[in-house]
């Protein structure tokens, strides 16, 4: 069995590790707000996002900017009890609360509070990396940092799978969208600009698309191996 290296940040602080990324902290705010999109625990979009990242029994998974833990705890539902799943946030306060939804659930899931800059986890750990709105708060360097150390953690054969925001084409559900996150964080996603960096850090079988949903796109890509 591998050994999984913990973070060793006191999930009670209020700063959390530094980034050059942005951090959410306010968890509540943030519930209230994936709630309305349909991005809770075992909602559509969860199931969506795990669903098509082929998330099977028997899978180590980790949620990179898992938030309140949401994708997380539906993804350790498809991994099953033969399955690890873990989530990693650069905010104490979201980790505190993915926890105390794991905890009240009985799921077991594991969540640290972590970069995705410096994940801290062995090479070749998992079979599927996944993330949700999370690649758009980065600056380009530290997508690049970030996609070398998602391919590191990586089994060979491995999957990533990427959604981020698409601006929905309607103009009602756009202002809606908008309203909800911000315009500027909605405008500025584009997972056809993750491509060169994905195959920059050694991705292969690069696919991207739309959803099911009406503002996100997908990105996914493999590491090579079996």
């Amino acid at each position: 069995m591998t050994t999984m290296h913990k973070v060793h940040n006191d999930p009670k602080a209020t700063s959390g590790p530094k980034t050059t990324g942005a951090t959410l902290h306010n968890a509540s705010q943030y519930d209230i707000h994936t709630s309305l999109m349909g991005l809770g625990v075992n909602r559509s979009n969860s199931r969506m996002i795990v669903e098509m990242a082929k998330i099977k029994p028997g899978d180590r998974v980790l949620d990179v900017g898992c938030g309140s833990g949401n994708l997380t705890l539906t993804a350790k539902r498809y991994a099953g009890a033969s399955g690890a799943v873990y989530g990693i946030d650069a905010a104490p306060e979201m980790i505190e609360v993915a926890r105390k939804k794991a905890k009240h659930s009985g799921t077991e899931a594991v969540f640290e509070v972590g970069l995705i800059e410096e994940i801290s986890y062995p090479e070749a750990t998992f079979d599927v990396v996944i993330s949700r709105l999370v690649i758009h708060h980065l600056p380009e360097d530290l997508k690049r940092l970030g996609f070398a150390e998602i391919f590191r953690v990586l089994k060979p054969g491995g999957l990533l799978f990427l959604a981020d925001f698409q601006p929905p084409t309607n103009p009602i559900l756009a202002h809606i969208t908008s309203a909800l996150v911000g315009h500027k964080m909605m405008m500025g996603s584009n997972v056809q600009n993750m491509i060169p960096m994905l195959k920059e850090a050694g991705f292969v079988e690069l696919i991207s698309g739309q959803t099911r949903s009406a503002f996100l796109a997908f990105v996914s890509g493999k590491k090579p191996g079996n």
